[in-house]
């Protein structure tokens, strides 16, 4: 008996689309002799849906599609399909009017239905606003004179696990109950998004889970990025010593073919090898490529065939700029070039340079006529007050016009520069370099930013400069831009840690506050000055505001500037 996983990547609220790739990988998997097929978490109308699933024609829609599948889909095979379920008791008892569900579909029908139990309401996640808990289940699968009870859970239905955390994070565990019904195999539905370390993680909870229940798994996960939510794939067969006997690719979609036999026999010759590369390298390698697939899909998903962004000759739009040749090849990316009388010649020359190695198009436009036009227009009503921040600002906007300009009039997607470290203390103009439709490093702090540098110029990356950049040099990101010290060059002279600590020191106070929730006073045990975490803490707090008003980041940490960032603007706290 074959199993199969769909490792697929949907877009959101494209119905039709969607149902149509299901079928094709049915179609797919039917060929290849496999008897059931798993596809991801809400792989129907793709996750996260959102508030579309307020929206009672978006329901219908979803209804109706589900008897196309059932009508379109090979009749030999069991496909298990995510989807939003209608809840039939929520009007007689309460509760949520959806489960977030589960379809086995068999012989051109429904043949049952499997709700998720663990809604988590943490981060990106807030599964209670639409869906009501609800049961999972097991059925029987039939074939070649053998009967396989198979365990059904969704995503979160996993996470509990007392064992691997220490503690238990639900009242109730999902997968204990199928385990105690006698479960052959055990299925999961996902849509688990990225974050650093994460595969990594996931990957030793299910190891964990087979090993503790004796239970082989098939751990279907999503692929793609859905605007600030990036899923790597990664799906698993597991067996039930917790060997890993298939992976699915990092970030593409896959159809994975296991025969059942092979699971309960699991030959250790099966299991898959460790990479090859360092740990750091292999991080920084899923990383980029996370990158690329979240940039891709969004400039995509939106409709978009080609990308502007503006490029200083700093490290930043370096990254930005090869993230997004990578992502959209290089014929369709503009970079342009805007110096101001305060930028250095070489970091005009070391933007050219890295245009010309990425191959993409660039364009100057210099911006001193419009700062002297600006200056003229304001010079009564800033009469008697001397040059500051406000003049800096100004050439920052004056920028973030251009960039805005050339987007709107080619019809391109303008990509932000900013990482996270910036984005974390407001040495950001809002209206200025804050301009665009998606900031591709929003969620890296400046130290990453440096690292993933370094990573694509190293040898590590060789396979990947191959086959983004086939004509550039070794050396990609110009050494001058890895070796300068940081500037906006926004006055004569100005370097970033004329106002901010060291961004290693930074970073480090940053990820404690943010990502870990340290109090300052376990912030200031760690090692960091009093002056100086006062002064971060206060700049954090300050920019508020304009991360409010910030362009959607790609999300890459365990705590963004994102959907799952949500702290008041008009606050005294801290």
């Amino acid at each position: 008996m074959k199993l199969a996983i769909a490792q697929l990547n949907p877009t959101i609220g494209d119905l039709t689309g969607n149902t149509q790739a299901i079928v094709a990988v049915a179609r797919e998997a039917q060929q290849a002799g496999a008897r059931l097929l798993l596809t991801p978490e809400l792989s129907l109308c793709g996750y996260p849906p959102r508030d579309l699933l307020l929206l009672p024609d978006f329901l219908a829609a979803i209804a109706d599609q589900l008897e196309q599948l059932c009508r379109e889909a090979p009749k030999d095979i069991a496909l298990l399909v995510g989807a939003p379920l209608p809840n039939p008791q929520a009007g007689i008892e309460g509760g949520k009017p959806l489960f977030n569900g589960a379809v086995l579909i068999e012989n051109g029908e429904i043949r049952d239905r499997f709700y998720k139990q663990l809604l988590p309401t943490y981060d990106v996640f807030d599964e209670d606003r639409y869906f009501q808990s609800g049961q999972g289940g097991w059925f029987d699968l039939q074939a070649e004179g053998e009967t396989l009870r198979v365990g059904v859970s969704i995503c979160e239905d996993l996470w509990n696990e007392p064992e691997f955390w220490g503690e238990r994070r639900y009242e109730s565990d999902p997968i204990a109950a199928l385990v105690a019904d006698q479960i052959d195999l055990l299925v999961n539905l996902s849509a688990s998004p990225y974050c650093f370390g994460k595969p990594k993680l996931r990957e030793a909870l299910l190891r964990h889970t087979c090993r503790r229940y004796q239970i082989p798994l098939l751990y279907a996960n999503q692929v793609g990025g859905n605007d600030d939510l990036i899923f790597d794939g990664n799906s698993f067969v597991l067996n039930a010593a917790g060997e890993v006997l298939q992976r699915g690719k990092h970030c593409q979609a896959e159809l994975l073919i296991v025969d059942w036999q092979q699971i309960q026999l699991a030959p250790a010759t099966t299991a898959i090898a460790s990479p090859s590369l360092t740990e750091s390298q292999q991080d920084l390698a899923e990383l980029w490529e996370v990158l690329v697939l979240g940039l891709r899909d969004y400039t995509r998903k939106c409709g978009f065939k080609s990308i502007v962004l503006g490029l200083s000759g700093g490290i930043d739009s370096a990254l930005v700029a090869a993230l997004a040749a990578a992502a959209i090849e290089a014929e369709n990316v503009l970079a342009i070039l805007m110096p101001s009388p305060y930028s250095s010649d070489h970091s005009i020359t070391d933007a050219i340079a890295l245009a010309e190695n990425l191959q993409i198009r660039h364009e100057t436009i210099a911006i001193a006529p419009l700062m002297t036009a600006f200056e003229h227009s304001l010079s009564d009503l800033f009469a008697g007050r001397s040059p500051d921040v406000t003049e800096e600002n100004i050439q920052s906007r004056i920028r973030g016009t251009l960039l805005m300009a050339a987007a709107n009039k080619l019809g391109s997607l303008l990509v932000t520069t900013g990482n996270k470290s910036e984005l974390a203390v407001g040495y950001c103009t809002l209206y200025g370099d804050m301009n665009g439709g998606l900031a591709a490093i929003a969620d890296l702090p400046k130290t990453w930013v440096y690292q993933l540098c370094h990573w694509l110029n190293s040898e590590a990356a060789a396979e990947v400069r191959s086959q983004h950049f086939p004509q550039a040099p070794t050396e990609i990101i110009p050494d001058s831009i890895l070796t300068k010290a940081p500037s906006a060059e926004l006055r004569p002279d100005q370097v970033d840690q004329d106002s901010l600590p060291d961004y290693a020191v930074l970073d480090d106070i940053l990820v404690r506050l943010i990502e870990k929730h340290q109090s300052r006073k376990e912030i200031l045990a760690a090692g960091h000055s009093s002056e100086v975490l006062d002064k971060v803490l206060g700049l954090v707090r300050r920019a508020e505001f304009k991360r409010k008003q910030a362009a959607p980041g790609l999300k890459v940490s365990d705590r963004a500037f994102g959907t799952g960032w949500r702290m008041p603007i008009a606050c005294r706290w801290g």
